[in-house]
């Protein structure tokens, strides 16, 4: 066991050269001895000795706590429901001193924070009416920020640019807009294609943190390298780099977004001041009294693993023990709580790092587990459907383009693209080329599901907490697949409290 002794002691000495901060934590010394205590517990093992779960969770353990102790963890005291600092007082930002904390952002930053009467307006509003949902707003992006800054350096582009998913998503990865832009970083389905998001029936990389962050910046990467301005790009991000162009040339040529800003689309009008406004908040929020809520995990103190087969978030917690919530949170691009397992697409779940050897003990049970579910299964799961491939329908009787272009999300005259058709005349039998952006349930599964059960049944009101495991362990003989069945609804996702369950009484 000399390894572990080694391992432990080079990964402590690379960080001696760091100078710690003050900090709420006194890691640094109970740090040293937890290592003091590890070279007690293995000093009497002889090398060649393999490393058992204990030593491995205790190498895990050591890693996360000096990141704790790390320079560059932000450790602020976090201040909750304190009245006297968060409450009562409203604070009015005055023109002089806006102007003075815009002028020192602008000096160390590539964005143009100059004074401007509509942003002033924009920041007073957010500090009258928003400052409630700031210190939620902030506790999350205490999980994202440092994943953002990690691959917005690696692209080069202005860390400041993390201020960016908080006016598009408010950092939150299942956002979706009204013309069906989502994730974090707001992306539509056919620019998600072109940064290689994949989306199927059960996964939307859009909502994966990691992999739309990577596409987000290199899309941020290609508008800069377009307009040579961070400013313009952030515009072209909102509207598309056409748009920008155009209130270019209307504007007679300007280069700066404030003079080009009265010919661009209404929203994009007020994008840049919203991520500017954004900015501000929260380069100041302790000047505002503004401080967030203590973050329920950190993204260092999590870690992948490749699934071997299909497996639901529900089996990994009911055999792992880590709440469904926290699974949900830390996999947000899985649609159906599901995670499936697809030849060459190696789909991963990301789980907290003290669980991670708790999770390969008891991996084959979690796949006999999802085995025998799948046994007593009453209707197949979703069949997995990549939406960016093509498939072949055959017109049927009763069928129109726009019926059509609705089942599979798509346009009417995308289909007509597709197709060479130069009218929206159809016969049936006719074979079409579609490329779908959404699951059409095909007509023999939905005469395959099972009608409701006839008899007396109980209405459950979903609680706070509440996952269908614990619900069916509530009723005797009644498993979390009939619950699905009885109430049309896959995973924990569609669970909501104050939700109504059908119980069937057998």
């Amino acid at each position: 066991m000399k390894n572990l002794l080694k391992l432990l002691l080079l990964f402590t000495a690379t960080l001696v050269a760091q100078q710690p901060i003050d900090t709420v934590f006194t890691a640094k010394d109970s740090t040293q001895l937890t290592i003091d205590v590890a070279k007690d517990s293995i000093k009497n093992k002889q090398e060649g000795d393999l490393f058992s779960d204990a030593d491995l969770k205790m190498i895990d353990s050591l890693l996360v706590e000096e990141k704790y102790n790390s320079s560059l963890f932000d450790s602020i005291q976090y201040v909750i429901n304190d009245k006297d600092i968060l409450g009562n007082t409203t604070v009015i930002l005055s023109t002089e001193l806006l102007k003075k904390r815009l002028a020192d952002l602008d000096a160390k930053t590539p964005f143009h924070l100059a004074y401007n009467p509509a942003l002033e307006k924009v920041i007073n509003g957010y500090l009258k009416y928003r400052k409630k949902y700031y210190p939620a707003l902030m506790a999350k992006s205490k999980y994202y920020f440092p994943m953002f800054e990690k691959h917005l350096d690696q692209f080069d582009i202005p860390l400041e640019m993390k201020y960016l998913a908080i006016v598009e998503s408010a950092l939150r990865p299942d956002a979706r807009s009204y013309v069906g832009a989502t994730g974090l970083w707001q992306f539509m389905y056919g620019t998600g294609r072109q940064f290689d998001l994949k989306i199927s029936s059960y996964v939307d990389e859009r909502q994966d943190p990691v992999k739309s962050t990577v596409a987000a910046c290199k899309y941020l990467s290609q508008l800069y390298k377009i307009f040579g301005d961070w400013d313009l790009a952030l515009a072209a991000y909102n509207s598309g780099p056409g748009n920008v162009s155009k209130a270019i040339k209307r504007s007679g040529g300007y280069k700066n977004y404030w003079n080009i800003r009265p010919f661009l689309p209404t929203e994009t009008a007020g994008y840049v001041p919203a991520f500017y406004a954004t900015m501000y908040i929260f380069e100041y929020a302790d000047k505002h009294n503004l401080y967030p809520e203590a973050p329920k995990i950190f993204h260092f103190e999590t870690d992948t693993v490749q699934v071997k087969r299909t497996i639901s978030f529900e089996q990994i917690s009911e055999k792992v023990g880590i709440e469904e919530d926290v699974i949900s949170f830390l996999n947000p691009e899985y649609k159906l709580d599901i995670i499936p397992f697809v030849e060459g697409r190696n789909y991963t779940v990301r789980l907290p790092r003290k669980s991670m050897i708790d999770f390969l003990e008891f991996e084959e049970e979690i796949y006999a587990l999802a085995d025998e579910e799948d046994a007593k299964r009453e209707k197949p799961l979703p069949k997995y459907f990549e939406m960016d491939k093509r498939i072949i329908y055959k017109v049927r009787s009763g069928d129109y383009l726009g019926k059509i272009a609705n089942r599979f999300g798509v346009k009417v005259n995308d289909i007509k693209r597709w197709n060479g058709l130069r009218s929206h005349h159809l016969k049936i039998g006719q074979r079409l080329s579609i490329y779908p952006k959404k699951m059409a349930i095909p007509k023999e599964v939905s005469q395959n599901v099972k009608q409701l059960p006839k008899g007396k049944h109980e209405v459950y009101v979903v609680q706070e907490g509440d996952s269908l495991w614990t619900i069916a362990k509530k009723f005797p003989s009644v498993s979390v697949e009939q619950i699905k069945d009885w109430n049309n609804f896959w995973g924990k996702k569609s669970l909501k409290p104050g939700m109504k369950l059908k119980i069937f009484k057998s």
